[in-house]
């Protein structure tokens, strides 16, 4: 794995913290070039790098734009691949806001839409050609387990995550036949993660920790026991590894599935 992928320039949204940070550190441990991106300060960019780095990444290089505009993302692109290929693209960004339909702001739909599916068609739709020029390239979409299954209050999350699964399908469809098993093909996929363990949700987590007397383990359990049958997060260097495995040549055949990370809550 490691000879396999040293020096492929990997190209990550959402990757100045969370998942998208947990995924980059994971992969700079092989020896990468990597593409940050996010909205954060000179700070969060700094540390994510110093992270990065640390972990043994080659080449690392940050962009700051807005995934809501379409234009901004095919500058970006442009000028990413005038630097060379992106052999490796993982969509990650996403935000969310929770109301119930007749609650949710038009303006909050049109955001998480842009955001966590558009985007995603974007950055496919100006690198995938790239990537089948040279016979190998990987793309792994971030969506989640509301991809497959529905909860209250998160309608645009929900119908973006969907989205991002069905995408994901015509996606790897369209470039199967790209390449060989020597060069390791095209393929696109999606991982559909259930609770990631961020700093996100620490919030969350720690209200249930309170309710526990200071019992972290049995503050998560009950946080997650109406929905994830383990009653275990997962981290986001878990995520990482699994999309690290995703870019292997082994995995040349694996394109166009939805691969849930949930402790059982899709079975159910």
């Amino acid at each position: 794995m490691t000879d396999s992928l040293r020096g492929k320039r990997v190209f990550i949204t959402g990757s100045l913290q969370g998942i998208g940070l947990g995924i980059a550190t994971v992969f700079a441990r092989h020896g990468v070039d990597l593409v940050l991106h996010g909205l954060g300060d000179a700070a969060l960019i700094a540390s994510a790098e110093a992270k990065v780095t640390r972990a043994g990444a080659g080449r690392v290089e940050s962009h700051n734009t807005d995934l809501r505009d379409s234009t901004a993302t095919e500058d970006l692109v442009a000028k990413l691949l005038a630097g060379g290929p992106i052999d490796i693209l993982v969509n990650n960004a996403g935000i969310q806001h929770t109301a119930t339909l007749s609650e949710m702001p038009r303006e909050k739909w049109n955001d998480i839409i842009a955001v966590n599916l558009s985007s995603y068609f974007d950055t496919m739709r100006l690198i995938l050609p790239q990537m089948a020029a040279s016979g190998f390239g990987r793309v792994i979409n971030i969506a989640s387990v509301h991809g497959l299954v529905g909860s209250a209050a998160k309608g645009p999350y929900v119908a973006a995550k969907h989205g991002v699964v069905g995408l994901t399908k015509v996606a790897a469809l369209e470039y199967a036949n790209v390449g060989s098993r020597d060069s390791g093909g095209v393929t696109v996929n999606a991982i559909c993660p259930g609770w990631v363990e961020t700093s996100l949700i620490e919030p969350q987590i720690q209200v249930r920790v309170d309710k526990f007397n200071g019992d972290r383990l049995a503050g998560i359990a009950d946080l997650l026991s109406e929905k994830e049958p383990s009653r275990r997060m997962s981290s986001p260097d878990e995520i990482g590894e699994l999309a690290l495995w995703l870019c292997s040549k082994a995995a040349h055949n694996i394109t166009g599935t939805a691969i849930p990370v949930d402790g059982g809550w899709t079975a159910q």
